[in-house]
């Protein structure tokens, strides 16, 4: 072959590289067009309750902006009252209402845990979305009274967690202490409200049950 036909030849034939590279391009750009399909509902309940909000309505709770999401098991250490780890992303799939407080959980925390259980019974029907979780960050051991009255209808899980890596996930509002609010997580695992030192009970509940409208169309009882 001479070669002015073997240089042609040479030019005329594919180039794989080029067409692998336009493959793999096109298939990141299918993979996130799948991913966006399945976030929208995600995303549009969340812009139908942070964005698009009737005029003169305002939240009792604090909206947490932006959400922050769960830790993972190397940056928050959750264990169960035996001590077993427990891992954070087990946690996702439902609404949570979070309490935090010590162990012996004083006059305070007996409310936060009564107007915890209080809230997910008075939402009827969608209750069954909202667990209720308590963190306690210490090591004392529990008062068996309020063990018991926690264990009444639907428990609540308990876990204990350092302080330190908590406040670096949850925190309170300015001049309060972790143990003053209750904190709302979605199923995704991101705190993203948090209800105010001496909440007004029937108007957090009210923050909730829109917080539930809005994601009814993806979220489902149970993890």
């Amino acid at each position: 072959m001479h070669a002015e036909s073997f240089a042609k030849a040479v030019h005329a034939m594919p180039e794989p590289a080029l067409g692998d590279k336009r493959r793999t391009r096109l298939g990141r750009v299918k993979m996130l067009l799948v991913l966006l399909l399945c976030a929208a509902p995600v995303i549009a309940s969340y812009v139908t309750y942070f964005v698009v909000r009737p005029a003169g309505r305002t939240n009792h709770a604090d909206l947490v902006e932006p959400a922050r999401p769960l830790p993972s098991a190397g940056e928050l250490a959750l264990a169960d009252l035996d001590g077993k780890p427990v891992d954070p992303a087990s946690l996702k799939g439902q609404w949570l209402l979070v309490v935090v407080a010590g162990a012996d959980c004083d006059k305070r925390c007996e409310e936060a845990l009564l107007l915890q259980r209080q809230l997910r019974e008075t939402l009827g029907k969608e209750r069954d979305r909202v667990d209720k979780l308590w963190l306690i960050p210490d090591s004392r051991p529990v008062r068996p009274q309020v063990m018991q009255a926690i264990s009444a209808g639907t428990p609540a899980t308990v876990l204990r967690v350092p302080r330190e890596e908590l406040s670096r996930w949850l925190s309170p509002a300015p001049g309060h202490a972790l143990e003053d609010h209750l904190y709302v997580v979605d199923p995704m695992g991101q705190w993203m409200m948090r209800a105010p030192a001496e909440p007004d009970p029937a108007r957090f509940k009210r923050d909730i049950d829109r917080l539930l409208r809005a994601s009814a169309s993806w979220d489902r009882p149970g993890r």
